[in-house]
């Protein structure tokens, strides 16, 4: 193991899988040696769970890398990254593990690679604790893309808890080095839209009954737009039972924002629509550029491109502020956050802004 090996750890801030996938990505595009200790070390299942595992393993294969400690239930791991190399690759959790999350360890690796990569990842495509394949697409794609990401999607199997067995195939162009992104204009919510969605044995009526409520909740709130949640039957395209809703807001400015939910076992459908439609009216209200989600997924991309990017946020969450520890940890890049009083209203906003390193691909 390389004795300049950066180490880093995994219990701080917010102390769980997102350190592995940041610092893991990180350590291959920029060729550090990485060490990580303490993994989980506050969770209820401390350590790399299977869908940690599969991550790691995949940006490992991605980078030629070596990868030491990789075990479920490990608290230790060391990675020391080859050259990034295009091609095919595999990961499959075996579980209900997010596939989303596995796209969001190994999208920014293949950037850096010498030609198109191609991922199949199997798991969870509509998991818990973790975002959604449709919000993946519909939310953060279009926003990667200004950064000058392009990945294509195509959703071969839905999978949901507890089995799986989801599968997605995505195709990644390498770029020479990212843009960087300003967004700090809100404009006004101008559409309203999404999917509500029963999958397996469950009755069509509970899509209907999500996607009611979710109206009802909205309505009371924004009275002007016309709001259209798709009620949907998962038909061959989907292993298992599930049900769940997603619904997402678009401004005239061009920003997303995003509420989603899942069924669980003894939770009345109408709940589960509440809950969603809350979560992205709270995601409107504080009227920043992006929903709490998206704010850290972006970090990478801001720590990455050349140039100096600004996102406007509401409340920075501590995924964010560790993943911007990461970055700072692991690149050259600079990142404030300021604090924006709105005079027109009681919103506190913030103002990300990042000097990114400007990564260049020595691959292409």
């Amino acid at each position: 193991m390389d004795s300049a090996a950066v180490e880093i750890d995994g219990s701080v801030m917010e102390g769980g899988g997102q350190i592995l996938r940041v610092s893991a990505a990180l350590s291959c595009i920029v060729g550090t040696a990485i060490k990580i200790a303490k993994i989980r070390a506050g969770r209820s299942t401390p350590g790399l769970r299977p869908q940690h595992l599969t991550g790691l393993q995949l940006v490992s294969d991605l980078c030629s890398g070596g990868l030491q400690g990789a075990t479920i239930g490990s608290t230790d791991i060391s990675l020391s990254p080859g050259k990034i190399r295009s091609g095919s690759h595999t990961a499959d959790t075996q579980t209900a593990g997010s596939v989303c999350l596995l796209l969001q360890v190994a999208l920014p690796c293949a950037l850096y690679a010498d030609g198109v990569s191609k991922f199949c990842l199997k798991g969870g495509t509509n998991a818990e604790m973790a975002p959604q394949i449709d919000y993946t697409l519909k939310v953060f794609k279009p926003i990667a893309e200004k950064f000058g990401v392009h990945f294509d999607c195509n959703v071969r199997m839905r999978g949901y808890y507890p089995k799986g067995g989801g599968e997605v195939l995505v195709s990644v162009d390498p770029v020479k080095e990212l843009q960087p992104v300003t967004l700090t204009e809100r404009g006004n919510i101008t559409k309203i839209h999404g999917r509500a969605f029963v999958a397996g044995v469950l009755p069509f009526k509970l899509a209907k009954d999500m996607s009611a409520a979710a109206v009802r909740t909205i309505r009371k709130e924004i009275k002007e737009l016309y709001i259209n949640i798709q009620p949907l039957q998962e038909k061959e395209k989907a292993y298992g039972n599930g049900n769940g809703i997603i619904i997402i807001a678009e401004s005239s400015t061009g920003c997303l924002f995003a509420g989603s939910a899942l069924g669980k076992k003894g939770v009345y459908a109408d709940k589960v629509g509440i809950e969603a439609a809350e979560m992205l009216l709270r995601n409107i209200r504080h009227n920043g550029c992006v929903d709490e989600f998206l704010q850290d997924q972006l970090i990478i991309f801001m720590a990455l491109a050349k140039g100096t990017s600004r996102i406007r946020t509401g409340a920075v969450t501590l995924h964010t502020q560790t993943a911007i520890h990461i970055a700072e940890q692991l690149t050259q890049a600079k990142f404030t956050i300021t604090k924006c009083e709105d005079e027109l209203s009681s919103n506190v906003t913030f103002i990300i802004e990042c000097q990114g390193s400007g990564v260049v691909n020595p691959n292409l």
